[in-house]
């Protein structure tokens, strides 16, 4: 059952901050993501060597830093396996917290967001404990609260290399006042994994399944499924396409009932990942033929609201803000 309801209206939860506008897991991005109009950062965790939790898309950080260009750690670069998939990188658990210090962040989809891109090498890499100390602050200027929306990436591989993600977590957000019913900025946890969310439990914060497209998730977001995630989550966080399924030429569908069933389990709905550019939006919602220009993001958004998702995952925080007032004033 649900233990702890978020205020509505529909949450806007800034997707590695305003990863659209600045490189992803930085300060400035999820600074900007909150000034935009959001209401959570989401924080991708991963961990360094020495235990501490940073925040990387993946536990493999040479597509998001300049870690290539440091002579002194060209011997890191190896090959791993990371459930099931072979990659050869750099790993941030083969670097210390002060190594990773030195690092820099790089936009991930330079074609798309050149404009990011052009900031590459500004921005320092970020612990958990930076961005829930900006949470608090943000509240505190903002008038409105900030929470943070923090994912455990991988715990199994992570765990299997002796960084165990969930103790230091847990740690970190007692310590930091954000655990417990009345946490000082709201929190939500989020993992892939329900083992991990299960050893979170103990915080009695609201807890998040994600689900991605793939088949492994199936059961999962049938009405039993859904009955088994409520014994242990309050909320989902599936691919948007589980919702609104696109066809192959692209275009949306006909809507699923997976809202209107998670809602009759209980849980919340917070689909990802929304993003405002022609490259990732349906053909009929693209504006010309430029894949880094904005096309017409109301419109999806507006679709989603009208089947009462809870929140949604964007890139976007400002354009998530403006299609939500524009949605809630024709109400």
């Amino acid at each position: 059952m649900r233990r702890n309801k978020p205020e509505l209206p529909i949450k806007i939860i800034s997707h590695r901050g305003a990863s659209g506008h600045r490189p992803e897991h930085t300060l400035a991005a999820y600074e900007l993501g909150a000034r935009y109009g959001g209401d959570f950062i989401e924080v991708d965790l991963v961990a360094t060597k020495d235990g501490h939790l940073i925040a990387r898309h993946e536990p493999e950080i040479g597509h998001t830093t300049d870690v290539a260009a440091h002579p002194e750690f060209a011997d890191r670069r190896t090959t791993r396996t990371i459930d099931g998939r072979e990659i050869t990188g750099f790993f941030a658990e083969d670097f210390t917290l002060e190594e990773i210090s030195r690092l820099r962040a790089v936009e991930r989809i330079p074609d798309v967001r050149p404009d990011n891109a052009a900031l590459d090498g500004q921005y320092p890499i970020p612990t958990l404990a930076e961005i829930v100390e900006l949470a608090k602050r943000l509240t505190g200027e903002l008038g409105r609260p900030i929470g943070v929306y923090p994912e455990t990436k991988h715990p199994a591989y992570h765990a299997a290399a002796g960084l165990e993600l969930e103790p230091p977590l847990i740690a970190l957000l007692r310590d930091s006042g954000l655990a417990g019913p009345d946490p000082e900025v709201p929190v939500f946890l989020q993992s892939f994994d329900p083992e991990s969310l299960k050893k979170l439990r103990e915080l009695e914060v609201p807890l998040v399944q994600l689900a991605h497209s793939g088949a492994a998730f199936d059961d999962a977001l049938t009405p039993e499924g859904l009955a088994r995630i409520a014994e242990y989550a309050d909320a989902i966080g599936p691919d948007k396409t589980r919702i609104i399924p696109l066809g192959a030429d692209g275009e949306p569908g006909e809507p699923t009932t997976l809202v209107e069933d998670a809602h009759a389990a209980g849980l919340l709905v917070h689909p990802y990942t929304f993003r405002s550019e022609n490259a990732f939006l349906p053909p009929s919602l693209r504006s010309g033929q430029d894949a880094t220009a904005y096309g017409g993001f109301a419109a999806e958004y507006e679709a989603f609201f009208e089947l009462g998702v809870d929140g949604v995952f964007t890139d976007h925080s400002r354009h998530a803000y403006l299609a939500r007032e524009l949605f809630l004033q024709e109400q």
